[in-house]
């Protein structure tokens, strides 16, 4: 494949300990970076003579692939591919590849992290020390609790895993996966509408597109229940959840996103009188070195196999 452009937009590849750079150039690829934001005028002259692409979270339109004529893999860096038109992809015969699981361990360490900092108070503990005050809260121990996770796959069973090392009790709720499954990875099975009532916390793992916590699920809560969300803004109504927070139904929320960040506007729950019952962090639940390698590695493995017109291991389209 000597001389064959691939274009990366993907922010982190190559940032780990693997040179993934250096893997493609030693296997006859010319490499290009490109904006993360997949901004169409300055990626058209790149795409035009790129063979494969390693996108990351920006959107690929149908523009994108008539800019595109000699493409033949898009290797999606993550798992989602709903910013990626697979239909305008078939048409122009472009496979298109995501790397399942290979934030999975990095995402669920987090989904946990999120959870202890918000029972135990960390963040605001840090913010009063910095301001002289040696004043405490009180937190929860994990293994006197009850916790719910909502979608059961990869990263909501590597969190329940997590927990069964604290001696918690772990309810599941996820409709795609069955009642013996559930209990084979070490939880309950549980209706959604129930968690609220049974659990203590309840931590957010599923796909995104519809809303799962509003006013009547917060409304049901037990007292002090903490909301850990990982997975998609949109899973929660954010105004509802404020109005929760003030209303004392539940104690605190810790998420690493925010519907604000793609509507463009702030979000209700980073008024300054709630910042000690939430925490949020900037996406960074699948930024360790280890994703990263994963991540990057399972893209370059299927770019090379199709330009060497074999198939790829993790395909979302195939072409014949």
């Amino acid at each position: 494949m000597s001389g064959r452009q691939v274009l990366v937009t993907a922010r982190s590849f190559s940032s780990g300990y693997r040179d993934l750079v250096g893997e493609l150039e030693a296997a006859g690829a010319t490499v290009v970076r490109g904006p993360a934001d997949h901004d169409l005028p300055a990626l058209r002259p790149l795409l035009h003579e790129s063979v494969g692409w390693i996108a990351g979270t920006g959107p690929v339109t149908r523009a994108h692939f008539d800019a595109a004529p000699r493409l033949r893999v898009l290797a999606r860096y993550g798992v989602g591919v709903d910013a990626v038109d697979l239909v305008a992809a078939a048409a122009r015969g472009v496979v298109v590849t995501n790397t399942p699981g290979a934030n999975s361990d990095a995402v669920a360490d987090h989904a946990v992290g999120l959870l202890l900092a918000a029972m135990r108070g960390i963040a605001a503990g840090d913010r009063r020390v910095r301001a002289d005050t040696w004043t405490v809260s009180r937190g929860r121990e994990l293994g006197s609790l009850t916790v719910g996770v909502v979608g059961f796959g990869r990263i909501g069973q590597g969190v329940a895993r997590r927990l069964r090392g604290f001696g918690t009790r772990t309810l599941a709720y996820d409709p795609g996966v069955d009642d013996a499954q559930v209990r084979a990875a070490g939880a309950e099975p549980a209706a959604l509408a129930d968690l609220p009532a049974r659990c203590d916390a309840v931590s957010l793992h599923a796909p995104g597109g519809r809303t799962l916590i509003d006013a009547a699920w917060l409304g049901n809560c037990r007292v002090g229940l903490v909301l850990v969300n990982t997975a998609r803004a949109d899973l929660v109504d954010e105004q509802a959840l404020a109005d929760a927070l003030r209303g004392n139904l539940i104690g605190a929320y810790a998420a690493d996103t925010l519907a604000g960040e793609s509507r463009g506007g702030p979000s209700p729950l980073l008024a300054a009188d709630l910042a000690d019952r939430v925490v949020v962090t900037p996406h960074l639940g699948a930024q360790t070195v280890e994703a990263v390698d994963r991540m990057g590695s399972l893209a370059v493995a299927d770019v090379l196999a199709v330009l060497a017109g074999t198939s790829p291991t993790h395909p979302v389209l195939l072409m014949s």
